[in-house]
C-alpha cells in the first residue's frame, strides 16, 4: 500500500508573518502569534479585489499564493479548506446589524459564508481543480486529516492542497483564539521535504498539528 505524505507548510500569522526565523522561534516557544487583526497586504492582487477582504480571507489568499510561488503546484489540484470558525468577525457584524438596525447589507452577507476565503483564492489565482470547505467534526482537526488521508490513500485524489485558516475572534465572544493560516500539499509522492501524514494524523488542534509537522520536517533534515 502506498504511503501518504504531507509537504513542508507555508504559514502566516500576525507578528510572525513570512519570517522564517520568527517561525523557528515560535517552534521553540520563544515567539508567539499576536492576537491582533493584522493581515497580509496582498500587494500582488488588484486593489479593488483586496480592499473589502476580512482577515481570514486575506490570510487564506496569501498562504495559497505563497504555496503556488514556492512549489509550482498545478492549478488543477483540488483544494480542501478547513476552518473552525470561518468568517466569524463578518458574521458578528451582520448579527449586530440585525439586532441594532434590523437590516442586512447584501454585500456584507455575500462575503460572510463559510467558503468565502477559498472561493476568493480560486478566483484570484485561476485555480481550476475545485475545492471543498470543511468544518472538522466536533472541532477536532484530526477528523479532517483522516478525511484527506483517506482521499489520497484510496487513490480518489493523487494530491490535495490542505489549507487551514482562522481569524481573531471578536472580544465579546470571550474566546481565547489566535489568527493563523497555513497550507501544505498532501500527496502520494514524497517531494523531498515531506513527512508521513500517518505519523502526525492524531493531532486535534490546527496549531498543534502545525507544530508537529514542522518538528517532523526538522527531524528529516
Amino acid at each position: 500500500m502506498s504511503e501518504v505524505f504531507i509537504s513542508k507548510p507555508v504559514m502566516w500569522a500576525p507578528g510572525l508573518e513570512d519570517n522564517h526565523e520568527k517561525w523557528e522561534k515560535w517552534l521553540k516557544g520563544e515567539e508567539a502569534v499576536e492576537r491582533s487583526k493584522a493581515s497580509p497586504k496582498l500587494e500582488y492582487t488588484d486593489p479593488m479585489f483586496r480592499r473589502r477582504l476580512s482577515q481570514i480571507s486575506k490570510m487564506t489568499v496569501h498562504v495559497i499564493h505563497s504555496f503556488l510561488e514556492r512549489c509550482g503546484m498545478e492549478k488543477d489540484t483540488k483544494v480542501i479548506f478547513v476552518s473552525l470558525r470561518g468568517e466569524i468577525a463578518r458574521e458578528f457584524s451582520i448579527n449586530q446589524g440585525i439586532i441594532e438596525e434590523k437590516t442586512i447589507l447584501p454585500a456584507g452577507f455575500s462575503l460572510s459564508v463559510f467558503n468565502t476565503p477559498v472561493a476568493l483564492a480560486t478566483i484570484a489565482f485561476g485555480l481550476t481543480g475545485g475545492y471543498s470547505a470543511v468544518y472538522p467534526s466536533k472541532g477536532d482537526f484530526s477528523y479532517l486529516l483522516k478525511t484527506v488521508f483517506a482521499a489520497v490513500k484510496s487513490g480518489s485524489e493523487k494530491e490535495v492542497l490542505l489549507v487551514y485558516a482562522d481569524e481573531l475572534v471578536p472580544e465579546c465572544y470571550g474566546v481565547d483564539s489566535i489568527p493563523l493560516a497555513f497550507a501544505a500539499l498532501v500527496s502520494s509522492e514524497n517531494r523531498g521535504d515531506s513527512v508521513k501524514l500517518a505519523d502526525i494524523i492524531e493531532e486535534k488542534s490546527p496549531a498543534g498539528f502545525l507544530r508537529r509537522l514542522l518538528e517532523a520536517g526538522e527531524s528529516n533534515v
